[in-house]
């Protein structure tokens, strides 16, 4: 089996040995070069040809985003940013990822060169599941695809057991309001901007869970909130769920859907990671599959892993309708290729026809 062709992109050269090392450890990838900046970085990408790039955003001479946009018309290829933890960092990272970047590392603000190496087997992953997109044209989420990536091979931790217990469904005050529960991972961030650009603000509530650090939360929602008629924030403890919003997950808590009543209320859970992560599609699924049952509509976008597809067809027997992002459409076919197997979708659509589905159903 050929070796990942990887080169990165660092000014540190602390960060560029400890990434080689990283990345060395894996009998999948070979390191065939690194530079300190983006002019040195386009003659190794002619000469050495690698199949992934690590990028860093902050760089002498031209920055992250000007390389990747100037990558991104020339030569495409799947880059993962390697951005700092704060919330210029996010607002960077989301834009680089709307440029055309398949996925981030967020490194930490402090001490970086000693906790960098716990984001090891996470880097590993990511560069996997990115040799795997195809770029047939400019950069656009919805201009790439995947081979299929198993599940097998993203270590599965702790299940939804350890936040929720599995559970029939409960029975509550007749509602008809609908709730839209939406999961999404790697190529989420742009997935959902798409979705949620073709929904008026007549649209019932979305819950969204999407992987991404606490730090980037904040500067998420305002992307989202940019695009769409619905009013789009991050969930807060208590709060109550109402149309034409969108409740997304902050980054360091579960967000759980409950009744109060005669009302759906945000939850937020500071329980152990779930499938390796917090919020967890998983977390989310099952608390909509027990409490708003045959009322939601389920949606799962492209994402590395199998988070939520359990849960998934849980929210289908409890009498959901869902709807899965199709393989040719999705950044990685993980999380809803393994929705797909699991028998949790009614409709399979590609990306741009998911808004529109929502819709149907809706009325």
């Amino acid at each position: 089996m050929e070796k990942i062709r990887l080169l990165i992109i660092d000014d540190s050269a602390l960060i560029r040995t400890m990434l080689t090392k990283i990345f060395e450890s894996s009998d999948a990838i070979e390191v065939v070069g690194t530079a300190a900046d983006p002019i040195i970085a386009r003659d190794k990408i002619k000469k050495l040809k690698p199949d992934v790039l690590t990028l860093d955003i902050e760089m002498p001479r031209m920055d992250g985003l000007t390389f990747l946009r100037n990558l991104m018309r020339l030569r495409p290829m799947p880059v993962i940013m390697i951005s700092t933890v704060t919330e210029k960092g996010a607002a960077v990272t989301l834009d680089a990822l709307a440029i055309g970047a398949v996925d981030f590392v967020a490194k930490p603000k402090v001490d970086v060169a000693n906790t960098l190496q716990t984001y090891a087997d996470d880097l590993i992953e990511k560069v996997k599941a990115a040799a795997k997109v195809n770029f047939r044209s400019e950069a656009s989420s919805v201009n790439k695809q995947t081979s299929h990536i198993t599940v097998a091979e993203i270590t599965a931790k702790l299940s939804a057991d350890a936040v929720i217990q599995s559970a029939t469904p409960k029975k509550h005050f007749a509602r008809t309001d609908k709730i839209i529960a939406l999961g999404s991972s790697t190529g989420g961030t742009e997935a959902v901007k798409v979705v949620v650009r073709g929904l008026p603000r007549t649209t019932p509530a979305i819950v969204i869970s999407q992987h991404l650090p606490v730090a980037f939360s904040a500067s998420f929602a305002k992307h989202v909130n940019e695009v769409t008629e619905m009013k789009a924030c991050v969930a807060e403890e208590g709060q109550v769920i109402r149309p034409g919003h969108i409740y997304i997950a902050p980054g360091d808590k579960h967000l759980l859907i409950v009744r109060s009543g005669a009302r759906y209320v945000c939850q937020l859970n500071d329980g152990p990671l779930v499938n390796r992560h917090k919020p967890s599609v998983e977390v989310m699924f099952r608390s909509v599959a027990q409490n708003v049952g045959s009322n939601a509509i389920g949606v799962m976008l492209t994402g590395m892993g199998g988070d939520g597809a359990v849960a998934m067809k849980e929210m289908r027997d409890a009498g959901s309708t869902n709807i899965i992002q199709d393989e040719a459409s999705s950044v990685v076919w993980g999380m809803p290729g393994e929705a797909y197997r699991q028998g949790a979708g009614h409709y399979v659509q590609p990306l741009d026809q998911v808004a529109a589905q929502i819709l149907a159903l809706v009325k």
